[in-house]
């Protein structure tokens, strides 16, 4: 997928652009100078094209701000990785020796570059635009991010410039794409070289020293996927430099673009904080999950102590807890295969289709003994149920009022549908529809 770095110096409406194109509020927005210091990720669609979008600090030299050195490399990493620059300047304010500067940098990148003209919100300030001609940076685009106005062309031009997407065929689409994850020094690569059985990538105690997502085809035992290692994933405030930075990006990418995901936690620890916020990005993401606590081994234990252990860590996934939970020692190669069959069950519940006649013989019969609750004297009925062509298990209730069918019974629904139908590790998503 392409990348798109928008880049300028400060408070000239960088964030504002960047949450129109992604469609939220994802960036802090601010009439201060310098509220952005890290590169945001985002995706937009525009007329059937998907690309990325990267929002970055403004560039300044020579300020008393304490972050520039650290901004500006930020921005030179946003350039360097990207495939189309957004250079973004203010019309009000003219050329600045800021904009010159960045201009200059961009001259000499081999990049394509889009020169977009921001705060143009009435015909006079048109031709306030004109000027930024004369940066040589070649057509111009006016708008205003925060009413969307220009945006539009902008896009277009964006879209047409950017590479055309690789038609060459991945001898690998198709596969089932699991991805291992978790904090830093849990085990990642040493179970990625248990699998392959081989030392495919680096092992030492010291955590981050998976910098990349590596990928590897496996096939064997009967088993044939693409196998994704991740750089560990710490909290924003323990990431110190720029390449920790665009590790953790790559291995949430890499999530994005998994249909399984094995989250590794270390059992000493325990399901921490930082496990559940990446837990909590699987489950936003939709993908399939398989949780292999490692290091039991050096887990002190009494006759209870797994049903214990696994009572306690469902208790926290609630209420997505309907996961597999393997325990595992991957120094002394102790239930690897586990994780692995685990995996591949919950590819095969992630990507089956399930045919409407089965759902509504299954469910129907469920639903009206225990009917949705009556809404201000008004009754719902449910009429049949659909599964929804998605990656993900995704089905469709429809009813004559699905306005009131609530996030109780939509849980009710859920698990109805787990009982019967085999979707353990898989997050299950329930839309209600007019029939």
């Amino acid at each position: 997928m392409s990348l798109v770095a928008i880049v300028g110096r400060p408070n000239v409406g960088k964030s504002t652009l960047f949450n129109r194109l992604v469609g939220m509020r994802q960036a802090i927005v601010d009439d201060t100078a310098g509220v952005t210091r890290d590169r945001h990720y985002g995706r937009c669609d525009w007329c059937g094209r998907e690309f990325s979008v990267v929002d970055t600090g403004g560039y300044t030299t020579g300020s008393d701000d304490v972050f520039e050195t650290a901004i500006r490399s930020q921005v030179q990493i946003a350039i360097d990785e990207a495939d189309l620059i957004l250079f973004m300047v203010e019309a009000a304010t003219g050329i600045t020796d800021y904009d010159a500067e960045i201009a200059d940098v961009l001259r000499r990148t081999r990049k394509p570059v889009v020169l977009c003209v921001n705060k143009v919100d009435s015909g006079e300030k048109m031709f306030d635009s004109y000027q930024f001609y004369s940066l040589g940076l070649g057509e111009l685009y006016s708008i205003s991010a925060a009413n969307g106005s220009g945006t539009g062309d902008l896009l277009d031009a964006v879209v047409a410039a950017l590479p055309a997407e690789e038609d060459r065929e991945d001898p690998y689409a198709g596969l089932p794409r699991i991805a291992i994850v978790g904090k830093p020094n849990v085990g990642k690569s040493s179970l990625t070289n248990a699998l392959l059985g081989e030392e495919r990538n680096i092992v030492t105690p010291v955590a981050g020293t998976t910098r990349d997502a590596i990928e590897t085809h496996y096939n064997k035992f009967g088993h044939e996927f693409m196998l994704v290692d991740t750089a560990g994933i710490r909290r924003k405030t323990k990431v110190r430099e720029d390449l920790e930075f665009y590790s953790v990006m790559r291995s949430i990418r890499a999530i994005e673009h998994a249909d399984v995901c094995i989250l590794m936690i270390d059992a000493t620890s325990g399901m921490e904080a930082q496990d559940m916020n990446i837990f909590n990005l699987i489950v936003k993401n939709r993908k399939g999950c398989v949780v292999v606590v490692n290091k039991w081994d050096l887990f002190i234990k009494d006759s209870n102590t797994l049903r214990d252990y696994t009572a306690s860590l469902k208790e926290r996934l609630a209420p997505f807890n309907d996961i597999p939970v393997i325990f595992t020692s991957v120094v002394k190669m102790q239930r690897i295969q586990d994780v692995l069959d685990a995996a591949t069950q919950v590819y095969a519940n992630y990507s089956q289709k399930i045919p409407t006649a089965r759902l509504n013989e299954a469910l129907l019969p469920a639903i009206e003994e225990t009917p949705p609750p009556a809404w201000k004297g008004k009754y719902v009925k449910i009429k049949y149920i659909t599964q929804l062509p998605t990656a993900f298990p995704a089905f469709a209730f429809f009813c004559n009022l699905p306005q009131y069918i609530k996030d109780p019974y939509k849980r009710f629904l859920e698990n109805q549908l787990r009982k019967h139908f085999s979707l353990t590790g898989c997050p299950v998503q329930i839309y209600c529809r007019q029939k």
